[in-house]
């Protein structure tokens, strides 16, 4: 694995684990909801049909989102680079009476065959923990001519407005833009951030289309379990991002772009 893989390993196995264990059941009992507001499905509109549907999510976590697409009649498939993540999602399984595989490594390197999903998901892990230079390639792999990637994360201005170090985002832009890429944590793991415009070319060069970019500014008075993001903060602006890109069916369709790169 890259470094920085083995370093988030440990801060999610020996750090981050316990927390979101403890809210793993219920959110596999829970109807489909999204981002950091908890947003029901049936406002933010994230999943296409799933009946039928190879579906992987790409840092899975305690494998939830499997849930909600076994549920739905798709076929999930789970990778994590936590096995503490893998230790709840393999529990909840059993407990809810439901079997899908999961997958114990890095989204970044997927030890499965090209063309074998027809959709893969993420929120907030391959998408917040994975270099987006090696994972973005990694899903156009993995997703067959047709298919889809979807993938929810941070929005780049709370990043640019959250100061190195600090707990909260404020009203003022604390980081340069290009600054926002690689976030080394003070935990000693890595938040990547590519910004919008490196992240449509990079898709691009993959061979993706950019079908939606929904950026959610949460309603008054909306509540979360995380405090990175005050209410007050997101009902003004954009706190989470949701990306829908499609593989076309003719490969010729795709436009090469560029490499994803800052211009400084």
């Amino acid at each position: 694995m890259s470094t920085h893989a083995e370093r988030n390993r440990a801060v999610w196995d020996e750090q981050q684990s316990r927390w979101f264990s403890s809210r793993a059941e219920q959110q596999w009992a829970a109807e489909p909801h999204w981002g950091i507001w908890a947003t029901p499905e049936t406002e933010l509109h994230v999943l296409p049909e799933l009946a039928g549907k190879d579906v992987i999510d790409l840092g899975c976590g305690t494998a939830y989102i499997g849930a909600w697409v076994l549920r739905a009649g798709g076929r999930p498939v789970g990778i994590d680079n936590s096995a503490e993540q893998l230790t709840t999602a393999r529990a909840l399984q059993k407990k809810f009476g439901m079997s899908f595989p999961l997958i114990h490594g890095n989204a970044e390197n997927v030890p499965l065959p090209d063309d074998s999903f027809d959709l893969a998901i993420s929120e907030y892990g391959a998408s917040s923990w994975c270099d987006p230079a090696l994972w973005i390639p990694e899903a156009a792999r993995l997703v067959r001519p047709g298919g889809r990637l979807i993938f929810l994360r941070n929005s780049t201005l709370v990043e640019l407005c959250t100061a190195p170090q600090a707990p909260v985002a404020t009203r003022h832009l604390s980081r340069p833009y290009a600054d926002v890429a690689g976030i080394a944590r003070s935990d000693g793991g890595t938040h990547f951030q590519l910004p919008t415009g490196p992240m449509i070319n990079l898709l691009r060069a993959n061979g993706f289309i950019v079908d939606e970019l929904t950026e959610y500014v949460a309603p008054s008075g909306a509540q979360s379990a995380f405090d990175y993001v005050t209410p007050e903060w997101a009902a003004n602006w954009p706190s989470v991002e949701v990306w829908k890109a499609s593989r076309p069916a003719d490969l010729s369709v795709g436009s090469p772009g560029g490499a994803g790169g800052l211009l400084r």
